[in-house]
């Protein structure tokens, strides 16, 4: 096995997978790739220059001349922090218009590939371990039933008085997973390789241990 690991968490909205993908990499001393951070990024990029999101070949060549860097939890875009403006509202719904376009995935998945060379990484997204690392030493694939992702993303919701109710949000889930599964670039799948783990009924503790014990397994000896 290579010095170097990668170790890919792809799973539907609401699984889980960024808090469990981001504990993991502390746990191993592995580095964090926030691939959706990413994304953000570029659709900040694009509205604070004026590029329509919808334009695809505008928003490839913002990517192209945008340098994202991480350090830590915050989020550079050429050398300014915007780790908290990339959570904007607008932002988000920029991003989702953005990682639809299959050039705009195509130079991300190239870049995310760049940072991850020769690097111990922990990822996730929805295509990690099928589209932009299929050779990763490790794959998960997390999921849970939608209403549990509905309730865990009320609860995420009510905490920042915010008063969508249940049904609405589970309505947005289950929309988000029929877009997830059937858009043609980079649909969600569960790889062939991959270890797949419902959450619905686990603690997150649960689920890190289970992720941080099949890692280690697969690890050299001198890295375990």
């Amino acid at each position: 096995m290579a010095d170097m690991m990668i170790v890919t968490i792809d799973g539907p909205a609401g699984s889980g997978k960024s808090s469990t993908a981001r504990n993991l990499a502390k746990r191993l001393a592995f580095r964090f790739l926030d691939t959706g951070a990413m994304y953000r990024a570029i659709a900040w990029a694009c509205l604070e220059q004026d590029v329509d999101p919808n334009d695809q070949a505008a928003v490839v060549a913002t990517a192209r001349r945008t340098r994202i860097e991480f350090d830590g939890d915050r989020v550079l875009v050429n050398g300014d922090e915007v780790s908290a403006a990339i959570r904007q509202e607008s932002v988000t719904q920029a991003s989702s218009v953005v990682a639809m376009h299959p050039d705009v995935r195509d130079e991300l998945t190239r870049q995310q590939r760049v940072v991850a060379e020769g690097m111990n990484i922990v990822t996730e997204g929805r295509d990690q371990g099928s589209v932009v690392f299929p050779d990763a030493e490790c794959k998960f694939f997390l999921t849970a039933d939608p209403m549990e992702r509905a309730r865990r993303r009320h609860r995420e919701l009510h905490d920042k008085n915010d008063d969508a109710s249940l049904d609405e949000i589970l309505e947005q889930i289950k929309e988000r997973d029929r877009r997830d599964e059937n858009r043609v670039v980079s649909p969600l799948v569960i790889p062939s390789d991959a270890v797949r783990i419902d959450t619905s009924h686990l603690q997150p503790t649960e689920v890190l241990d289970q992720l941080e014990q099949t890692v280690r397994a697969r690890m050299s000896p001198q890295d375990a």
